[in-house]
């Protein structure tokens, strides 16, 4: 009897030990087979309980995306950022010499995708594409609610490909459908002019934004300007977000004498490395006086040309203080296609002054008119006395900025900002009336771009072009 109770103790033991081993190997498998997205126990163990408890749960690649997100923003540096595969490709894009599209320039107002213009012999500018053109559908796919990339994404394809697009023309008061096909586009970030006063002639060259090829641009347009025998220079970088660090490079190696330094660049452990000139042909523009041109929108590599010149004594600074980023970012590719933009250096003036928030301040501190400085806007709707809105705070502003007599500028529309659209129909031969409409914007917005394609209105340019002049009467 003592024997088969033995016997039953060690039965149920064995059985207990059988159910432990089934449970604790089954646990030990199904944490096994969890998926480790970092060397961080901490982060794997978010990630785990995001998948199993969170009721609005993403899928596997959203939550590593949000995670790589976070740590770039935990950098507090708004230069560090994760890009998607798609974000990637439209930034590699912007900086190419050349891509595959219809050719347009686009805005966003008012919710609204508005063209500012399309290029020259482009797709666009062939089907009939025209300014202050309100894009509705691309491909019977609407875009209203959608952002500024989704709608490049739909604007976007292969060469040759098709594409549809419909707009209301509010000048026509119609939707227009309109079909081209994609062809690679040349893209120009130089472009340059001479302009003649005083038996001067001076050289005028714009810089959008530096990119693959801007040194080769730079190079053909201002070796045509010597050719025709400038007497000063005028480089302008307003606007101007910068871009590659070798691009503006090649500009300064034309202006300085070779081995000239014109900055530095700081690594995290402080360690500061020169930067200086090098070319293989003599700097032809070295000895022509030069003025150059910035305002608040100039930032990064347009900075490095600014402190470059300013430190070199090279040329005289017009306009307004720089935009005031004085990082340099690297790009590196991830796994799943996306990249990881982060600062890695810092970059000094030849005279190591890091400019990062500060800027750089204009030699020669010179303001716009107000109308010369304000934004195109491309609006619509219907406004009468008694109406508030954003539309007809800027149509008081236009209208003030021209000499109307406009009492405020607040957004109300009382009576005598009905007084002052009323003169303004009647001096522009536009159908009478008080009211704001489509056509009155429109008006606006071709008042606004003319005033400010006549060099005569741009002071900040004028300022720069009496200062050569008065330079080269010495």
């Amino acid at each position: 009897m003592r024997k088969s109770r033995i016997f039953l103790y060690v039965l149920l033991f064995i059985v207990l030990l059988g159910v432990v081993y089934f449970w604790y190997g089954k646990s030990t498998k199904s944490v096994s087979t969890e998926v480790s997205v970092s060397n961080s126990e901490v982060i794997d163990e978010a990630f785990q309980l995001i998948k199993k408890e969170a009721v609005f749960s993403k899928n596997e690649k959203l939550l590593v995306e949000g995670a790589i997100r976070g740590m770039t923003e935990a950098l507090e540096d708004p230069h560090s950022t994760y890009l998607t595969k798609e974000e990637a490709a439209n930034q590699e894009a912007s900086l190419a010499e050349e891509r595959v599209g219809i050719g347009v320039e686009i805005m966003q107002s008012a919710g609204k995708f508005i063209v500012v213009a399309p290029l020259k012999d482009s797709p666009a500018y062939k089907a009939g594409l025209k300014s202050q053109d309100e894009i509705v559908r691309v491909n019977d796919e609407r875009v209203d609610g959608k952002t500024m990339a989704e709608l490049v994404q739909l604007l976007s394809g292969e060469k040759g490909t098709s594409l549809k697009m419909t707009i209301f023309r509010a000048s026509e008061n119609r939707h227009v459908e309109l079909h081209m096909k994609r062809e690679t586009i040349a893209m120009h970030t130089v472009s340059s002019e001479i302009y003649e006063v005083d038996d001067r002639s001076i050289g005028i060259v714009t810089i959008s934004l530096f990119g693959e090829k801007t040194g080769e641009e730079w190079e053909k347009q201002t070796k045509s300007l010597v050719e025709r025998g400038i007497d000063g220079l005028v480089i302008d970088v307003r606007g101007n977000p910068g871009g590659y660090l070798f691009s503006v490079s090649s500009v300064i190696g034309t202006l300085m004498k070779n081995g000239t330094t014109f900055a530095y660049m700081q690594n995290a452990k402080g360690v500061l490395e020169m930067l200086n000139t090098e070319s293989k042909e003599a700097p032809y523009l070295n000895k022509v006086p030069a003025v150059l041109l910035q305002n608040g929108g100039s930032a990064s590599a347009s900075e490095v040309l600014a402190g470059a010149l300013r430190d070199n004594k090279r040329a005289l600074i017009v306009g307004e203080t720089s935009f005031g980023k004085g990082t340099v970012q690297e790009t590196h590719p991830l796994s799943n296609g996306g990249k990881l933009k982060i600062s890695t250096h810092k970059w000094l003036t030849p005279k190591q002054e890091w400019i990062h928030h500060k800027g750089i301040e204009a030699d020669l501190k010179v303001e716009q008119e107000e109308l010369f400085a304000m934004d195109q806007k491309y609006l619509s709707g219907e406004f009468r006395v008694g109406d508030y809105g954003e539309e007809v705070k800027y149509v008081q502003q236009v209208l003030g900025a021209l000499g109307y007599n406009i009492g405020r500028e607040d957004g109300y529309f009382d009576e005598d900002t009905e007084d002052a659209v009323e003169k303004y129909r009647q001096e522009r031969s536009l159908e009478e009336g008080g009211d704001i409409n489509g056509a009155l914007f429109q008006s606006l917005t071709e008042t606004v771009a003319a005033y400010k394609t006549k060099k005569e209105n741009d002071k900040q340019l004028q300022m720069g072009i009496s200062y050569l002049i008065h330079d080269l009467s010495k």
